[in-house]
C-alpha cells in the first residue's frame, strides 16, 4: 500500500557525509518527501541521533575523517536510545567484504556510489515502511502487556473481594467471631512466610502459593452457612448429635466451592486452595480429626496451616460459649498437642512468629469493629 505523502513527510532522515556534493544530491532526492537533517562527521551524527526527536533513518557514509561510518554505526547500535534506528551505508566501497562488515555492525542496507536517485528513494521508502511496522508491533505489544497487567490486577482484586465477601457471609451467621476471618488470613500469611525458610517447605511455598493461601483463608468456615442457628449459636456445650451436625460444615463448605468451580467450567481454578482449606482444616495429624480422618502428610498443607491458626484464634477470642484465654496460654496449649493434633513443623514455625500474633489480633480486634459499628 502506498504511503501517503503527508505521512512520509513526518519521517526525518539524517544524512551523514563529509562531501557537500553527496549531501546536496541526497537532499534533493529526499526533501520533497521527508524532513532531512545533516551531519558532516561522526560525533555530530551521534549527538543528533541521541536528541529528544531522533531521526527515523540514517544515511551514513563509510569513509569520513576521524570516526568512520562503521564505528558510528557500532556506537549507534550499542546505545539503547538509538539502536532501533535503521542505518543505510552510502559508500564508494563496492567490495563484498566491505558490505559484509557494514551489515555485521548493524546496518540494514548498503548502497554504493555513484548514487542512483531512484534506488536511494526506493531503499529509503522500503526501510521506513519496515520500521513503521516494527514500531507498530512494539507499541502494540507494550499496550497488550500493560492491558494484561491491568486485567490481571482487576481479576486478582475480584478474587480477593469474592473470597472475603463469601467468608464474611459465613461470619454473619455467628456474630461472636467478628474479625476472625481477617485475623486468621493474616496469621496464615505470616506463618507461611516463616515456614518458607524451612528446607521442608521452601520449594512448595512460593510467593504465588502464599498469595493463594492468604486469599483462600477467609473461606475456611464458609460451610457454617448450612449449620442451623440452634447449633451454631448455642451458648453451651454441644451434644454428641449436635457436634456431628457441626462437623458437617467442612463438607458443606467444600461442596459449595466445588459447585462454584463447576460454574467456571475449569478443572483448576483459584478456588482449589480454598476448597482444600474448607474441607481439611479440622483434620488432625494423628488421624483423629474430621471429616475424613486423614493423618500426617495425607492432610493437604493448606489444611495443616489453617488448623493451627484457626485454633489459636478460637482460644484467644471471646466466644458465646467461653471467655478468651491469654496469648501465652494459647501458645502453650498448641505446643502441647504438637505432633498429635498438629503438624510439629507447622507448630514450630507458628511459635517462631508468636510475637507477630498480638499485633495482628489488635489490628483486627472484635472490640474495634464493634466500636466502629456503634459510631
Amino acid at each position: 500500500m502506498e504511503v501517503a505523502h503527508d505521512q512520509r513527510r513526518a519521517h526525518t532522515i539524517l544524512i551523514v557525509d563529509d562531501t557537500a556534493e553527496n549531501i546536496a544530491l541526497m537532499s534533493s532526492v529526499l526533501q520533497d518527501s521527508y524532513r532531512t537533517k545533516v551531519a558532516r562527521e561522526g560525533e555530530t551524527a551521534l549527538r543528533v541521533a541521541s536528541m529528544a526527536s531522533p531521526p527515523d533513518l540514517i544515511l551514513l557514509d563509510v569513509m569520513m575523517p576521524g570516526m568512520d561510518g562503521y564505528e558510528v554505526c557500532r556506537r549507534l547500535k550499542e546505545n539503547p536510545d538509538t539502536a532501533d534506528i535503521p542505518v543505510i551505508f552510502i559508500t564508494a566501497r563496492s567490495d563484498i567484504e566491505d558490505e559484509r562488515r557494514g551489515l555485521d555492525v548493524g546496518a540494514v542496507d548498503y548502497i554504493t556510489k555513484p548514487i542512483s536517485p531512484p534506488i536511494l528513494a526506493a531503499r529509503v521508502r522500503t526501510h521506513l515502511r519496515l520500521k513503521d511496522v516494527r514500531d507498530f508491533l512494539r507499541d502494540k505489544s507494550e499496550f497488550l502487556e500493560q492491558e494484561v497487567e491491568r486485567r490481571t490486577r482487576q481479576v486478582n482484586a475480584i478474587q480477593d473481594a469474592t473470597m472475603v465477601a463469601l467468608g464474611s457471609l459465613a461470619e454473619t451467621r455467628d456474630n461472636e467471631t467478628g474479625n476472625h476471618i481477617r485475623r486468621t488470613q493474616h496469621y496464615v500469611k505470616a506463618l507461611a512466610e516463616k515456614l518458607r525458610e524451612h528446607a521442608a517447605f521452601a520449594a512448595v511455598l512460593t510467593s504465588d502459593v502464599i498469595g493463594l493461601l492468604y486469599k483462600s483463608a477467609p473461606l475456611h468456615d464458609i460451610g457454617k452457612v448450612g449449620i442451623p442457628d440452634r447449633i451454631l449459636l448455642k451458648p453451651g456445650k454441644l451434644t454428641a448429635e449436635e457436634f456431628e451436625i457441626m462437623k458437617t460444615h467442612t463438607t458443606l463448605g467444600r461442596n459449595a466451592i466445588v459447585s462454584a468451580e463447576k460454574l467456571m467450567d475449569s478443572p483448576t481454578t483459584f478456588l482449589d486452595t480454598a476448597r482444600e482449606i474448607a474441607w481439611t482444616h479440622h483434620e488432625r495429624w494423628d488421624g483423629k480429626g474430621y471429616p475424613r480422618g486423614l493423618a500426617g502428610s495425607a492432610i493437604p498443607f493448606s489444611g495443616r496451616i489453617m488448623a493451627v491458626v484457626d485454633v489459636y484464634d478460637a482460644l484467644v477470642s471471646r466466644r458465646i460459649y467461653k471467655p478468651p484465654i491469654p496469648h501465652e496460654e494459647a501458645l502453650s496449649i498448641i505446643g502441647e498437642v504438637s505432633g498429635s493434633h498438629f503438624d510439629a513443623l507447622v507448630v514450630e514455625g507458628f511459635l517462631e512468629i508468636a510475637d507477630q500474633l498480638p499485633t495482628i489480633a489488635r489490628r483486627f480486634s472484635d472490640e474495634q469493629e464493634a466500636a466502629y459499628e456503634r459510631q
